[in-house]
Parts: structure tokens; C-alpha cells; sequence
């Protein structure tokens, strides 16, 4: 027998979209399995980290995320945008610099402005 693949793509995709999102920061899609379970379909992905890229596409067909949210300027229209930008700079086990670190700590602008742009339903 072949082992199951991390996601079940039969068990958690919807037949109908009842809603469309966009993930930011995506990891391995986390949000992405939650939401398709819920009857949504993902119409952007965004993430730098090229294991998760990798764990990203065998988890979700092939789907290849976008690269660095920074360097992308306009994403399709979706209702619901989700991201967990990182938190490091917030954190106590990170730097506490915050929005002061020049990094990280600014991802979140992006988010923001992306927003701004697509005026999303909703954000997680």
C-alpha cells in the first residue's frame, strides 16, 4: 500500500467553492486545510521558505506559492485573506523589537496594505 499523502486532497477540497482567501505567510498551509475543509478555495499562496514550499506542494497538488509577499504587488480578488505573519519580533523568546525590527517586524504593513487593496470580507 502507498501511504497517504500528508493532506487528503478527496477528504478536504469542496465540490463548490462557498467562499475564495489567499494565505500569506502559508508555511505548509495550515490555514489552507482548515479553510478547504470549511468549503473554501485557495486563489493565492505567499511564502519564502523553500521547505515549506516543498512540503506546500506535495500537500496541495502542486499548488506552488508565491514568492516574497513584499515583491508581489497585487494578489486575485478573494473574500477572506488569512496570514500569521511572524512573530519573533513581538515575541519574548525573540528580539521585542517589534515594528522597529527592520524586518519581520514590518511584514505586517504588507498584510495591510494588501487589505487596502483587495478590501477582503474578512481577515484571520
Amino acid at each position: 500500500n502507498k501511504p497517504q499523502p500528508p493532506v487528503d486532497r478527496g477528504h478536504f477540497s469542496a465540490p463548490a467553492a462557498l467562499f475564495t482567501f489567499g494565505e500569506l505567510f502559508s508555511g505548509m498551509g495550515g490555514f489552507r486545510v482548515a479553510l478547504d475543509r470549511m468549503g473554501g478555495q485557495c486563489v493565492f499562496a505567499s511564502e519564502i521558505d523553500r521547505f515549506c514550499v516543498e512540503n506546500y506542494q506535495h500537500n496541495f497538488g502542486g499548488d506552488r506559492p508565491a514568492g516574497d509577499i513584499c515583491r508581489i504587488e497585487s494578489i486575485p480578488d478573494l473574500d477572506i485573506l488569512v496570514g500569521g505573519f511572524p512573530c519573533q519580533p513581538f515575541s519574548s523568546s525573540g528580539s521585542l523589537r517589534g515594528f522597529l525590527d527592520d524586518v519581520k517586524g514590518l511584514l505586517f504593513r504588507e498584510i495591510v496594505r494588501l487589505l487596502k487593496d483587495k478590501k477582503a470580507k474578512g481577515f484571520i
